[in-house]
Order: structure tokens, then C-alpha cells, then sequence
């Protein structure tokens, strides 16, 4: 296991409460938003990497309306396609490649937040002299380099990665998948999000996406004790999650749910709920470390684990999932004990995760058990949330998961 300590002051606590917050990123929304794209577009040199997946914005039109914006905006077109679900090393080194050979001024990402997640790792890697791998994912550096900037267009929403700086890569022969939230320099500095770009997306990806955003709620929600303004914010933002997600089940070309659940997805990690907090992230760490093994769907692994862990830490933050159960999940807290409140509250979770269809073991996410102590290993053990995981609390959740 590989352990990460925060920062802490001089009596051991956590630093909370003093903070600064700034968040560069424009941001445009709404049906017509990707005609404020040629307006950005302005602002940046002739030589634009054109970022993208697996060729689903070639089959919705997307893709056809970007190249004539970039077209008759004068733009060279470099294109960088086949950016897949969980972006690897390997395609790092060759996105890097193609952007040093056509000295690119602008990575326009197009697509998830698997494309912003990689477009934000080749922009700090660009101008980078050491190996970007070992620099940003393993030793945790900050870039000292020029950074080339990031634009984006958003199709599926979940990751909140069109506001944010952190970039997930997967290094297969090391069975790791690391995260890095760079500073603000990093974050795109303009994203273009239309809720109809969502529309076409099949239901897995739909709801894996609601349930990475409602994570990352969770993340920042279960941790302090402290009577905190993000902790208000962060409820609104689950109960819209909740609603406009059985909205979208039933009716998936409903517009206002899609938007809603867009709108929740980009502030639910946007840093702004994690400010005068601690933040936990060991569901991710988790996560990621089925996903590292498995390549499986981001936003599945998170479902995958998030139950067992939650029951194995609720007892350290009783009074946080007691208020969860209350305010999230309208439980009647009459002649019950706390613990039962709690217990009701992801009783009532689980039966929403259910509905939506999501995975809730990793053995269907292609884990065995022959790959816990591999897991195990692959995870890195943060301190924040409410219990500091050991070795044995790991196994424990990942032998539930199954």
C-alpha cells in the first residue's frame, strides 16, 4: 500500500478554515454554447491538437461542427484521436509526440473527462525535460515548464475534469492508476457545455457518469465535524443528482434533467465543496486500483466499492451519516437510534444506485480474488476521511466488493 500524508499544523490537526480560491476556467452553457467557441479560439495561435476518443463525435455531428468552427477560424488541425476511457502512459508519450511536432498552441479536447484528463497531462508534458510519468504521477511534482493551454468541449459528463486540474493516468505494467490535481495554471481555460451533446450516450455511460459526480460529492461531504457551508452546498448538490438522475432513467432525452445533472457534475469538482475541508478520496483510491487491473469503467469501480467502505467508516463519523441519511435521503429520524438513521441512509443509497443500474461488486468489473493482494498494493491509503485505512480494513472492503 502506498501511503500520503497532508499537510497538518503544529498541534497535528488538519489545516481547515483558511483557504484561498480561485478558479480560472470560462465556462459557457446551454444549447447554443459551441457558438462562443470561435470566440476563444481568437485568443490562441494557428496550430490546434484536436482531441478525442474512440469516434463517437464523428457518428452525433459533433465532431463535424468543431472542424468547420476551427476551419473558418484559420486553425491548422492536428488531430489526436483514440483517447480511451482510461488514457495510459503510452498514449501520453504519443500525444506528446504529436504536439512537440506540430509546436501546437491550443489542445482542444473533445469529448469525456477521460480526453480533458489526458489533454491536461500532455499540455504540462509538452515542454517537460524529464519523464512526465515519473515527474507528475509518481514523485507528485508541479510543472516548471511552460504549460500549452486547454480548451474543451464536453459530451459526457461525471468528472468534473472541464473545471478542474486533475489529470488520471493508467500505467498498466505497474498496475497503477494515479490521479494528479494540478494548480489552477493547468485547469482548461474554457469549456463549452451543451447539455444535447449528452443525449446520445448509452445508459452506462449515463449513469456511471452520475454516479463518479455524486462520489465525488461524497468524498468531500464525509469528512469533519465542524458546521461547515460546503457541507450545505454539497447536500443540494446530491439531492439535484438524485432527482434529475430518475428523471433522465425514465426519459433520457429530458433536457432539463440532463442540464441539471451537467450543471451538479462541473460543481461537484470544481474545488469550491472542498474548501475549509479535509476531503477523504479512499473510494477512488480503491476504485482506481480495480480500474488499474481491470480497465474498467471509472464511475462503475467507484459503485463497485463504495458501499463497503462507507459501512466500514460509518462508525467513525456517525453524526456525518446520520446528517447524510436526514438531509440526502429524507429519513425519518423519529424513534430511531443514530445508527439506525445511518444504516437507513445507505440502505436507501444502495436502492438508489439499484434503480439506476450501476455495478456494485468488482467481480463483475472482471476482479478476482487472485488480484486482491495486488489491489491491496495498488492503493494509496490518504488520511483524511474518517478512519485511516489499514492493510486489513483494505482486504476486508475488497473481499465485500466481490
Amino acid at each position: 500500500m502506498i501511503e500520503l500524508n497532508k499537510k497538518t499544523d503544529r498541534k497535528g490537526k488538519i489545516m481547515l478554515g483558511n483557504f484561498s480560491y480561485k478558479n480560472g476556467t470560462k465556462l459557457y452553457f446551454g444549447n447554443n454554447s459551441l457558438n462562443f467557441l470561435n470566440e476563444e479560439l481568437k485568443n490562441y495561435g494557428k496550430n490546434v491538437q484536436l482531441i478525442y476518443g474512440g469516434g463517437s463525435i464523428k457518428k452525433n455531428g459533433i465532431y463535424d461542427s468543431v472542424i468547420e468552427i476551427l476551419k473558418a477560424g484559420g486553425k491548422n488541425i492536428i488531430e489526436d484521436s483514440g483517447v480511451m476511457p482510461n488514457p495510459t502512459v503510452e498514449k501520453l508519450y504519443e500525444g506528446v509526440k504529436i504536439a512537440r511536432e506540430n509546436n501546437v498552441d491550443l489542445l482542444l479536447a473533445v469529448g469525456g473527462g477521460s480526453c480533458i484528463d489526458y489533454a491536461k497531462a500532455v499540455s504540462v508534458s509538452i515542454n517537460c525535460k524529464d519523464d512526465p510519468w515519473q515527474k507528475y504521477f509518481i514523485k507528485y511534482e508541479e510543472p516548471d515548464c511552460k504549460i500549452v493551454p486547454v480548451g474543451c468541449v464536453l459530451t459526457m459528463v461525471g468528472t468534473g475534469s472541464e473545471m478542474n486540474g486533475g489529470s488520471v493516468i493508467t500505467n498498466h505494467k505497474e498496475n497503477l492508476k494515479i490521479g494528479h490535481v494540478f494548480n489552477e495554471d493547468v485547469m482548461p481555460k474554457f469549456s463549452i457545455l451543451n447539455p444535447d451533446f449528452t443525449l446520445s450516450l448509452p445508459k452506462k455511460q449515463m449513469v456511471s457518469g452520475i454516479y463518479d459526480a455524486f462520489n465525488h460529492i461524497c468524498e468531500q461531504y464525509f469528512s469533519g465535524t465542524d458546521d461547515n457551508t460546503s457541507d450545505y452546498i454539497a447536500e443540494g448538490l446530491m439531492k439535484s443528482l438524485i432527482h434529475s438522475s430518475l428523471v433522465a432513467l425514465s426519459d433520457p432525452n429530458n433536457y432539463e434533467a440532463r442540464s441539471n445533472i451537467m450543471w451538479s457534475a462541473t460543481w461537484a469538482l470544481n474545488t469550491l465543496i472542498a474548501k475549509g475541508k479535509s476531503t477523504d478520496w479512499m473510494v477512488h483510491m480503491l476504485g482506481q486500483a480495480v480500474g488499474a487491473y481491470t480497465d474498467a469503467t471509472h464511475g462503475l469501480t467507484l459503485s463497485a466499492v463504495s458501499l463497503p467502505y462507507y459501512r466500514l467508516i460509518m462508525p467513525y463519523g456517525l453524526q456525518k451519516f446520520k446528517r447524510f441519511a436526514i438531509n440526502v435521503w429524507s429519513v425519518n429520524p423519529d424513534n430511531k437510534t443514530d445508527e439506525e438513521i445511518a444504516n437507513e441512509g445507505l440502505i436507501r443509497m444502495e436502492e438508489w444506485m439499484k434503480k439506476l443500474g450501476l455495478t456494485l461488486n468488482i467481480k463483475e468489473l472482471g476482479a478476482t480474488e487472485d488480484m486482491i493482494e495486488g489491489l491491496i498494493e495498488a492503493t494509496f491509503i490518504l488520511n483524511g476521511g474518517y478512519k485511516v485505512l489499514t492493510k486489513d480494513d483494505v482486504r476486508k472492503i475488497f473481499k465485500e466488493s466481490m
